[in-house]
């Protein structure tokens, strides 16, 4: 229906896109500045940092397409209408996903691909069967692994009820973070990011191993390998948590 609803409106559907498109390139426009002044970046030549970038953009504008309306859930809550959804004979994930479903996030999509892309045709790197493979690979399992965020943390919201700005800090922060190289950031963080909340294995871990560069953690080989597992099982972990929240819910009581 949002689409039906969109695509009536094609320009506008183009113009906004196109806008989207144009307001997260800045992001990379941010990076092209900083190597104006710089050769490397964390051990990481442009190519390499803008490898980084398409592969965590593209993952998580896949993720914000699909799973991006939950962030509403708290509202929902809040007022009560949440209830119009358990009354339809359609899963409550899959109509809270599809609420208000902006096409335009496209654009995002576009832009991550196009710098992905870009990167590819630049980038250093003695390509093996392997590491072709592990691109697509490395994409997908990060969609599914923000996916599953977007889900677990609207399921928190069942019991805080506004907690949207907590989970963009996680989702859309964990994206910014995500496209610069590891070496960066505190060694405590990069743990954080990678045996607590587990977005290393978005991109960073999987482009280590593509790129040749040296894991900051000195983890075994395998977990560059170990991103599908790791997605599977955090999709598993957040449908049970989507499940538990959905059941302690009790409505507003109006």
């Amino acid at each position: 229906m949002w689409v039906r609803s969109t695509m009536a409106y094609r320009m506008s559907f183009f113009l906004t896109a196109f806008g989207n498109l144009t307001a997260t390139a800045l992001d990379f426009v941010t990076i092209l500045l900083m190597f104006t002044h710089v050769t490397v970046l964390g051990g990481f030549t442009l190519p390499e940092v803008a490898f980084l970038y398409g592969t965590a953009s593209t993952s998580f504008g896949v993720a914000d397409m699909v799973m991006g309306s939950m962030e509403r859930l708290g509202r929902r809550v809040r007022d009560g209408t949440l209830d119009t959804l358990l009354l339809r004979p359609v899963p409550v994930l899959a109509q809270v996903a599809a609420d208000r479903f902006a096409l335009r996030r496209l654009g995002r999509i576009t832009q991550g691909l196009i710098v992905l892309g870009w990167s590819l045709s630049r980038v250093d790197v003695a390509w093996s069967p392997v590491k072709v493979a592990l691109v697509p690979v490395m994409v997908v399992s990060g969609a599914a692994l923000f996916s599953a965020i977007f889900v677990a943390a609207a399921a928190f919201q069942f019991w805080a009820s506004d907690a949207s700005e907590v989970q963009n800090s996680v989702t859309y922060g964990g994206n910014t973070m995500l496209q610069y190289p590891p070496g960066i950031f505190a060694r405590e963080l990069v743990r954080g990011v990678t045996f607590v909340v587990p977005l290393a294995f978005v991109n960073w871990l999987p482009a280590l191993r593509v790129l040749g560069e040296p894991d900051p953690l000195g983890l075994p080989g395998w977990v560059d390998f170990a991103s599908p597992p790791v997605a599977l099982g955090c999709c598993l972990l957040a449908g049970l948590a989507w499940r538990v929240g959905l059941r302690s819910y009790r409505s507003t009581g109006s």
